[in-house]
């Protein structure tokens, strides 16, 4: 059976790229299309033959992709795959509207119906006044995104979070697959930061401000509580409001996050996300997460158990849940044995089971 692989675009590192790297593991062939591709950026592509469409060649598209959502559904409508038998795709935005021969099966792994259009258009969008003159495209983008969304045979969502959405968003039904965490190298050291600070691990830019991470900024400030925000990405917004306490260490390696891991008394998760891998990665350390109640946060953590929620995604809603937290109630062991319900062996065998039952039925 020839497989191919499709991804709106291989230019960073996170999660859904954990999850192409899981998926080459179980069809080690099967080649990688994509929009564009920085070598640079996402080196992790390598074990791919990666193929890439005609934006490939358009200057600057690469790192500023964000400024031309209109030519994404013709990138992927641009591929031919012909000779492919299945096709999966891992998407967050256009991937899933490729065109296949009617033999060819095509199952999506979503990771969230396209969220600047859907979920998230009030956070992308909250000037008022620019949000009154891109309506004309979202629209047209909102309407191509619905019809494409039915060319898919079978949805895989990565949380009952994402499967909700691409039944509000897409009305089509889904099956849950939760994606799996890396094999982050253990500590070799005892220490690398001073103990007793809390920990947020992230990608930073104005354009994620759905993470919400100015929450966690504001609330160490606001109670004077040491803060290591670990993640690779544009900090300067978050720096203008953080205090002393608040420590920035841009990209680290994976076996510096390790002990960075290791070293924390808990993981700040303040944002509604499609799943949340670094609450994983923490459980996986033997570390409770501090997280809003929402998303695929409310799938992952155990209240009182391997974490404790916030109801209100405000920094008065956040310090009030910082001044009662207290590590010593959390047990370490409670907390890996959480993690070990996403590992990459359980996923890789219900997106096999998935296949299977989704060849079978056609």
């Amino acid at each position: 059976m020839k497989v191919a692989i499709v991804y709106d675009r291989v230019n960073k590192w996170g999660g859904a790229e954990r999850v192409l790297l899981s998926l080459h593991k179980i069809f080690p062939n099967a080649p990688l299309y994509t929009s564009v591709y920085d070598k640079k950026k996402a080196q992790w592509a390598k074990t791919f033959r990666v193929r890439t469409s005609f934006l490939q060649r358009i200057p600057f598209i690469k790192s500023h992709h964000e400024l031309f959502p209109f030519l994404m559904p013709f990138a992927f409508a641009s591929f031919s795959f012909k000779k492919y038998d299945l096709v999966i795709s891992v998407t967050s935005e256009f991937a899933k509207g490729i065109l296949l021969p009617k033999d060819t099966v095509h199952i999506c792994i979503c990771l969230t119906p396209t969220r600047y259009l859907w979920s998230g258009y009030n956070e992308y969008f909250s000037n008022t006044d620019f949000r009154f003159l891109t309506y004309p495209l979202i629209w047209i983008l909102r309407k191509w995104d619905r019809y494409i969304a039915s060319f898919p045979n079978s949805y895989i969502a990565i949380s009952k979070e994402v499967s909700r959405r691409i039944k509000k968003y897409y009305g089509q039904e889904s099956v849950v697959v939760y994606p799996s965490i890396p094999r982050i190298p253990k500590a070799t050291k005892t220490r690398l930061f001073e103990k007793g600070y809390f920990l947020v691990v992230s990608r930073l830019s104005p354009f994620t401000s759905y993470k919400r991470i100015d929450l966690a900024v504001k609330a160490a400030t606001k109670l004077n509580a040491s803060l290591v925000i670990v993640g690779d990405g544009d900090s300067r917004y978050l720096k203008e409001f953080a205090g002393p306490t608040v420590h920035f260490t841009g990209k680290v390696s994976d076996q510096q996050l390790a002990l960075y891991y290791a070293n924390c008394k808990a993981l700040i998760f303040p944002g509604k996300e499609d799943f949340g891998l670094t609450m994983v990665e923490a459980l996986s350390f033997g570390k409770p997460v501090i997280a809003y109640k929402a998303g695929g946060a409310v799938e992952i953590i155990r209240e009182g158990k391997t974490g404790i929620f916030f109801d209100r995604q405000t920094v008065d809603s956040l310090v009030g849940v910082l001044k009662r937290f207290r590590a010593s109630r959390y047990n370490s062991h409670t907390c890996k044995k959480e993690a070990l319900r996403f590992t990459e062996k359980e996923f890789r065998k219900n997106v096999q089971k998935q296949v299977k039952q989704v060849l079978k039925n056609l």
